[in-house]
Formats: structure tokens, sequence, C-alpha cells
């Protein structure tokens, strides 16, 4: 089995996981922190806003059950792509959303995705989404991976912080 990766920034890496989690052909979903300065960055670190990096999850796939293209209509549908602060409650360049590519085949499906998406009309504002240069990815500690499954509460909370609201109005219809 040939495995690939994918990057996506979508707000709290809490409420990321879970929506890519229960596809066919993922392999796995982790919490982690990536686009910034410092080597192996801890929670705290990145919560001040002083190392440049974004909560994100690195989603390792079978692309012969699931592609690469599905993935990016997958993470359009748990952002807010017309937000470029953060999302949701997430405030700041650490929840900003990006698409993080590895290489030009990615860059090529995800710059066509974010142009169908701004063309479809679906949103009034612009789609700001970044999609940049995969960068060095680093794990995010135990107690972030699988949140959702850990902290089943907690994450109900996190999750009813406007991001099912939104989805309800712009990608359930």
């Amino acid at each position: 089995m040939n495995l690939d990766t994918a990057i996506f920034a979508g707000g709290c890496f809490w409420c990321m996981v879970e929506p890519f989690d229960t596809y066919p052909g993922i392999e796995k979903v982790e919490s982690g922190y990536t686009g910034g300065h410092v080597a192996n960055p801890t929670y705290e670190q990145v919560k001040s806003g002083t190392t440049g990096h974004t909560e994100a999850v690195k989603i390792t796939f079978d692309p012969a059950k699931i592609s690469y293209a599905d993935l990016v209509e997958i993470y359009w549908q748990q952002t807010d792509p017309t937000d470029a602060s953060g999302q949701f409650q997430d405030r700041g360049d650490n929840y900003r959303p990006v698409i993080f590519v590895k290489d030009a085949e990615q860059r090529r499906i995800a710059e066509a995705s974010k142009k169908r998406l701004q063309e479809s009309a679906l949103f009034t504002d612009p789609i700001v989404t970044k999609i940049e240069d995969a960068q060095p990815f680093y794990l995010a500690e135990d107690y972030h991976q699988a949140f959702y499954k850990k902290n089943p509460e907690a994450y109900a909370v996190q999750e009813a912080g406007g991001r099912e609201q939104f989805k309800k109005e712009h990608w359930q219809k």
C-alpha cells in the first residue's frame, strides 16, 4: 500500500481530526504545528503566538481509496474560508486557515478547488484561505491526539463554538 500525506490548518486542531478520521482510506490523523520558525514547539509556545506556527492536522491516507482532491473538499466544509484571522471562536494567526501543499500536484489540486469555491458564489466574501508550501510538521502533545475520542464533552463544547452552525448555514444546504 502506497500512503500519502496532506496537511490542513483550520482553527483548533481538535475540531479538524474527527471530520477526516471517519472516511475510508484515512490511515491516521495527527494534530500538530507547522509553518513556524521554532523547532519542536510546545502547545504553550504556539498558543503564545510567538513561534509563527499554525495548529494543523497531518492526514495519512491511501490514495487508492480516497484522493487528495476529496480531502481538499472535506477540508473546505470544516472551515470558514472567508476568515483569515482565525476560525470561529479561535482567533489569531495560529488558527488561520491554510492548505499546506507538499508538491506541484497538491498545489494544482488545491488552487483549482479554491478557484471553483470562489466561483461558486456560495460565499459573498472572498476566499482567503492560503495555499502554502508544507513546512516541518511537529506532533502536538499526546493529550491533543484524538481529542474528540478522549474528551467528548470538551470536544462538543469546542464544536458548539460556531463551527457546527456555520456548517449548517453554508455547507448543508
